[in-house]
């Protein structure tokens, strides 16, 4: 897949040190994927949940989430935002997408 707007993740590993060898492993199994539809994904990443139209990740054991807009077709993979679990649980994201 093509990753797009990885500087999204990097401006949230700056904030969130911690979080940089998670989000870089979740990065290399999706640049080597080849996903044609949700259930394909789930076979990557079993805890992958589709929220209101994206798809959401769960990196460093829950600790992180990726919210992504995933098109098949295009073999393109948008990350929109990266949060905490925290931030994440607040719903406000769900605003911004």
């Amino acid at each position: 897949m093509i990753l797009l707007r990885w500087s999204v993740a990097q401006k949230f590993i700056l904030k969130h040190r911690f979080s940089n060898s998670s989000l870089k492993r979740w990065r290399n199994e999706v640049q080597n994927a080849e996903w044609n539809n949700f259930v394909e994904v789930r076979n990557t990443f079993s805890s992958a949940d589709w929220v209101n139209g994206q798809i959401v990740f769960n990196a460093s054991g829950n600790k992180y989430r990726i919210i992504a807009t995933v098109l098949f077709a295009e073999k393109t993979v948008y990350i929109e935002q990266v949060l905490t679990h925290e931030e994440y649980n607040q719903g406000s994201w769900k605003k911004k997408n």
